[in-house]
């Protein structure tokens, strides 16, 4: 089941003022260093797209072009360390011309002017790149407004870390795959609309996580959960051992189609929620005791008979409560097939719920993005800087 924003999936004690006020400041200091980290990238990556633009205004001319206005050659570049309020940017690369003639003004400018080129920088990555706001930095850094083709080159530029990113080889034996979405409210015109973004989680063969792939879409269905498994095959994901995921038709529908032999887990945690739903409140503990006790058993076979047991009891008595527990049931007990140190964490979705969780709570002070790609973007890059433990696989 996707994750809806603000929605709280485990039902936890009420937190302190002083243990709210600590998590706050908790999350605002990493969500502030995530957004330095990701201003020293872009400021790299901006001040070297205006230094080339200079060299070009310079010599008169492009890389390669032969005019009766050109006034010299280039001839590579140099790097050279920069101090910046964000930190250090290292290995800057500063173009040259042949002759050693040309100097760039970029550094007593950007000197002059870093709060505003990091103030515009941070709107960049909040509320979604645009050209407007890049010609605005780029203007401030060099005192005249850059050139059309300057600022798409510099779009182009602030977005290439995600493009490699989602373009990137996969492996192609994966342990564990999780499939599972989290909504977020993105801006189309004039109005605000759901959109939700659907994300693998991959564990490989010496149990470190790595987020595989991810794809907005105006809702889930069958045919999202279809592109983003065809991407994970066509960049080289083809083998893999186990499959977890909700009870989403489409979603199913799309494994099925895609990964065929693939054994698929039903998330336990989603399935015990159904089955409670059937069932009046008053009874719910005991009988929520005895279904995850099933889970528990040491054996497949065990867990078999212990499942019979359950519904022979419940039938009668709460039979919509029984029909939801058996749909699907073929997949409830695939974990057994696996070594039993790695059960825990395979019965059910809460490793990419977890992660879905923590870029939740570090992108809460964003209440709408203004396109499905900055949301993509600042998503993909807030999960890079989260730390996704191993887990053993036997």
């Amino acid at each position: 089941m996707p994750a809806n924003k603000k929605q709280h999936t485990t039902a936890k004690p009420n937190p302190t003022a002083e243990e709210l006020s600590s998590s706050q400041q908790l999350v605002q200091q990493t969500f502030h260093q995530h957004l330095r980290e990701q201003i020293r990238s872009a400021t790299q990556m901006v001040m070297e797209a205006i230094m080339r633009e200079e060299l070009t205004l310079f010599l008169g001319a492009e890389w390669g072009e032969c005019c009766a206005e050109r006034k010299g050659y280039r001839n590579g570049s140099y790097t050279r360390d920069l101090a910046t309020t964000s930190g250090q940017i290292e290995d800057l690369q500063v173009p040259r011309d042949r002759a050693g003639e040309f100097h760039t003004q970029i550094f007593d400018q950007y000197n002059r002017y870093e709060q505003q080129v990091a103030d515009g920088l941070i709107q960049m990555f909040v509320s979604g790149t645009s050209t407007q706001k890049v010609g605005e930095v780029v203007q401030t850094l060099m005192g005249v407004a850059p050139s059309a083709s300057a600022v798409s080159r510099l779009n182009r530029g602030l977005s290439e870390q995600f493009d490699g990113w989602r373009e990137r080889t996969l492996q192609g034996h994966w342990r564990v795959l999780y499939l599972d979405g989290i909504h977020f409210e993105v801006r189309h015109g004039d109005q605000v609309d759901s959109t939700i973004i659907l994300a693998t989680l991959g564990i490989d063969l010496e149990g470190s996580k790595d987020i595989l792939a991810m794809r907005a879409c105006a809702e889930e269905s069958k045919d999202g959960w279809m592109c983003l498994l065809q991407d994970l095959r066509t960049r080289g994901a083809t083998e893999v051992d186990l499959i977890v995921t909700d009870g989403h038709d489409g979603l199913l529908a799309a494994v099925s189609a895609l990964f065929t032999a693939t054994p698929r887990q039903r998330c336990l945690v989603h399935k015990q929620r159904n089955v409670m739903n059937a069932i009046p409140k008053r009874e719910q503990d005991p009988i929520a005791a005895e279904l995850a006790g099933i889970w528990k058993q040491p054996t497949k076979e065990q867990a078999l008979v212990e499942l019979a047991a359950f519904k022979a009891k419940y039938h009668q008595r709460y039979p919509e409560a029984v029909r939801s527990l058996s749909e699907d049931e073929e997949h409830l007990l695939t974990f057994y097939a696996f070594p039993q140190v790695m059960h825990r964490y395979i019965r059910s979705t809460n490793a990419i719920e977890s992660l879905f969780s923590n870029v939740r709570r570090r992108t809460n002070q964003i209440d709408t993005f203004t396109t499905e790609t900055s949301c993509l973007t600042i998503v993909w890059a807030v999960m890079q800087g989260i730390h996704l433990p191993k887990i053993p696989v036997g």
